[in-house]
């Protein structure tokens, strides 16, 4: 194994009440784009369509393709002007949603030793946002893009969690076979998922995402503290950058 494949959301970037996340996000998105003549609820019910759309995408087109598309349907086509709008929005409005959110020193510390051991490191969080968006979170976590060997945004990706053809896509993009790495995410369904290509996974349990009377015995698991000591006692990679 030589290469660590990290999701953001409630792993890296703990969050402790996705709700509460995805109302701030929300209510600072309607707020942005009131001015500009949308009605509120329209607005959200589109982006939540929109990112249905993308969960659902089957590889025929990127995810922001597949968003921009189905959005625009609901909106209107006059709403594909809008993406210059988003994109300041994630710059500037959407750091209001970083109060819903945890900067674990830890973090920082398990990506920075894992590249002192000279592993590859990617980042599989949901491509349902934007580039902008994924570093602003990344920031938030105390980490920088160049962080990392990949980073899925929705520019980049053409299938979202827990579809098994998103983690093909990943480790096509990073050159490595499955065998090769282990995912570490808080979500069972979405990131333990990964298992069945064939690779390692760590489920970290301080966001723990999973559906009742799900059996999670078989993983390796714990909290960061844990996960910190796990990743410590990895060998470092011959030839080690």
């Amino acid at each position: 194994m030589n290469t660590c494949i990290f999701d953001l959301d409630g792993t890296l970037l703990p969050m402790p009440d996705q709700e509460l996340f995805l109302n701030t996000y929300f209510k600072a998105l309607a707020t942005k784009f009131v001015p500009h003549g949308l009605d509120p609820k329209k607005l959200i019910n589109a982006v939540w369509i929109g990112t249905k759309a993308m969960i659902e995408n089957d590889g025929t087109m990127t995810n922001e393709q597949r968003f921009w598309t189905v959005f625009s349907s609901v909106m209107g086509e006059e709403a594909r002007q809008m993406e210059p709008l988003f994109d300041e929005f994630y710059k500037k409005e959407f750091h209001q949603a970083r109060s819903t959110t945890i900067t674990h020193p830890y973090a920082k510390e398990c990506i920075h030793l894992l590249k002192r051991k000279g592993y590859t490191i990617a980042l599989a969080t949901n491509p349902l946002f934007p580039k902008v968006a994924t570093y602003t979170r990344l920031n938030w976590a105390g980490l920088e893009p160049e962080d990392f060997d990949w980073i899925t945004t929705y520019e980049n990706s053409s299938f979202c969690k827990p579809n098994l053809d998103y983690y093909r896509e990943v480790i096509r993009n990073i050159g490595k076979n499955a065998e090769e790495c282990i995912m570490i995410g808080n979500d069972v369904k979405e990131d333990m998922c990964a298992a069945g290509l064939g690779m390692d996974t760590y489920l970290l349990k301080d966001c723990l995402i999973c559906p009742e009377e799900t059996d999670i015995s078989n993983y390796q698991q714990g909290n960061f503290d844990e996960l910190l000591s796990f990743l410590t006692d990895l060998p470092e990679i011959a030839g080690s950058r």
